[in-house]
């Protein structure tokens, strides 16, 4: 019998940041090198938004960090339920603090690189996200977040001997 993955729902355990008030959420750049000398790739998800722009704009998984959870621990979930890969968290590429364009509320989020190792063919929000690889040139050309494309520059700083990456 196969395993259900279900994504987790609710705001029962999120954890919320005393610099902002507001939540505090996690997130990753899920990355593989190419063996082919072509460089680095980012994968990128879809907004669950709808509207005419939203098939243009990508994001990178990110979500509540809850008190069950260490911060490695929710990027990892993270990544499972939004963009179905598992992989190993590398270093913290930083702390920001952005207003949410929903709600009335500043966030406090911190984002990780994640060396992609399996990419599996079902995940939670399958039905709701595409997902696609892409240069970071392309990502940070189509993500309408600051702070994503901030954290995507400085993982571009981490690869600079990449061809891929000479023309961020």
């Amino acid at each position: 019998m196969a395993a259900v993955m279900v994504a987790r729902q609710g705001r029962e355990l999120q954890r919320y940041s005393d610099n902002t008030g507001g939540r505090m959420v996690v997130g990753c750049i899920p990355y593989r090198v190419r063996g082919d000398g072509g460089g680095v790739e980012v994968l990128v998800i879809s907004s669950q938004k709808k509207g005419a722009a939203a098939g243009d704009v990508v994001m990178f998984p990110k979500g509540g960090w809850e008190l069950d959870e260490s911060v490695d621990e929710a990027a990892r979930r993270e990544a499972l339920e939004e963009a179905g890969v598992l992989g190993e968290i590398g270093a913290s590429l930083g702390r920001w603090c952005y207003r949410s364009r929903r709600y009335d509320a500043t966030y406090e989020g911190f984002v990780f690189p994640l060396r992609v190792t399996d990419e599996l063919d079902r995940w939670p929000e399958m039905a709701a996200r595409r997902r696609s690889w892409v240069s970071p040139q392309q990502a940070m050309d189509r993500c309408p977040h600051w702070w994503m494309r901030e954290a995507l520059q400085r993982f571009a700083d981490l690869f600079p001997q990449s061809t891929a990456l000479s023309l961020l």
